[in-house]
């Protein structure tokens, strides 16, 4: 099969010059304004590159949401694509721990791969594949906090398209995505009594005690072979070293491979009591990401994906993340979903994140191939 885009069809230095434009605009997710400065100038790339763009405010805390269109606006699109403007890396990393700099064939910036290099490419796929595609774009301002605020928009326009391509960055040397695990967040308040540690002790509940024990039930429930992940990431409590703690608040992640580990560990988290009965747990929370697993019609998208980037110049390689994405939304809907759709790189999250130049061309070209080919 012939393709009509290639790799030596890119202006990769102009990509690059884009990107640092992007890269420079820090868009950490509780930063309203700074997601919004971010959608502000992808708005207005996207527009000057030929897409039809409409902006959708969410709520008070959260950025607005970009619509990115390719083709006739008034009509859904054969297929979408999900990409997200929001970055874990507080303002200031630019200027610190974390500038813009090229070292061989890694460049190094917050954002650069997870997601904004990604988000980008979906841009410039659309404008190679102009009249031959149908398509549109999602820039959603919340992922990286759970896409709580956009959730229902993903879902709707995933409703009426045929395919969703997620350019969250390639894994683990540029694999592809079929499935991710799916993630529940929790919050438990320990709640106690107060007391005086010296002179009334006795009087006292500890709600740290209680959660401390509380800590290796959780810890319990992770079971690595079926992929099941319990996290007690943050522990908040106590008021003054002298004072017997009456409240201890524990913040959890649970990752979770599939519906029945779901139900199983969700039930055990949610039906947890304490041993004391002087001591009480308030526990909030739930599901927050659906199991992404890897469907006939997920798997047939990926056998056409495949021999189109083996065209490009590289194979392409499948696997299962252990992280979520905007991607087990549409998933769990039903849509054929294939993610990991952006350039590959490594250490996200981390003052180390970075991408691979050389990797943006092939898989760049790849993406416009496959909206082509799925028009």
């Amino acid at each position: 099969m012939t393709h009509p885009i290639q790799p030596q069809d890119i202006d990769l230095p102009a990509f690059l010059a884009e990107l640092h434009r992007w890269v420079a605009i820090e868009s950490p997710t509780a930063d309203r304004d700074a997601v919004n400065a971010m959608a502000d100038h992808v708005q207005t790339y996207a527009h000057s590159r030929g897409l039809h763009v409409t902006r959708h405010p969410t709520d008070a805390q959260t950025g607005d949401l970009l619509v990115a269109r390719l083709g006739d606006p008034d009509r859904a699109a054969r297929v979408l694509i999900l990409a997200h403007l929001d970055t874990v890396h507080p303002r200031g990393t630019l200027g610190g721990p974390l500038p813009w700099r090229m070292e061989g064939d890694r460049l190094f910036g917050p954002g650069v791969y997870d997601m904004k290099s990604g988000a980008l490419m979906a841009i410039e796929a659309l404008a190679l594949a102009q009249g031959r595609a149908d398509a549109t774009i999602l820039f959603v301002p919340d992922e990286e906090t759970g896409t709580r605020a956009t959730r229902a928009m993903i879902e709707d326009h995933a409703r009426h398209a045929r395919a969703v391509l997620v350019v969250e960055p390639a894994r683990e040397g540029g694999k592809i995505v079929t499935g991710r695990r799916g993630s529940a967040l929790y919050r438990i308040c320990v709640k106690g009594r107060a007391a005086h540690s010296g002179t009334r002790p006795q009087d006292g509940r500890s709600a740290i005690r209680a959660a401390a024990r509380l800590v290796l039930e959780l810890e319990a429930l992770n079971d690595p072979d079926r992929r099941i992940g319990v996290n007690v990431g943050v522990i908040r409590g106590g008021t003054t070293r002298n004072t017997v703690p009456a409240e201890c608040v524990l913040d959890i992640d649970v990752r979770l491979p599939d519906l029945a580990a779901q139900h199983e560990i969700i039930t055990k988290i949610e039906g947890l009591t304490p041993i004391d009965p002087d001591i009480t747990y308030d526990i909030t929370g739930g599901v927050s990401r659906p199991a992404f697993t890897a469907d006939a019609g997920s798997l047939a998208l990926f056998d056409r994906a495949a021999p189109i980037a083996e065209a490009m110049g590289y194979p392409l390689v499948a696997m299962t993340s252990g992280g979520g994405s905007d991607g087990n939304f549409t998933a769990a809907l039903g849509i054929p979903t294939l993610d990991g759709l952006g350039p590959d790189g490594a250490d996200a999250h981390t003052t180390n994140e970075h991408l691979f130049p050389s990797t943006i061309a092939p898989r760049l070209a790849m993406l416009a191939n496959l909206l082509i080919s799925l028009t």
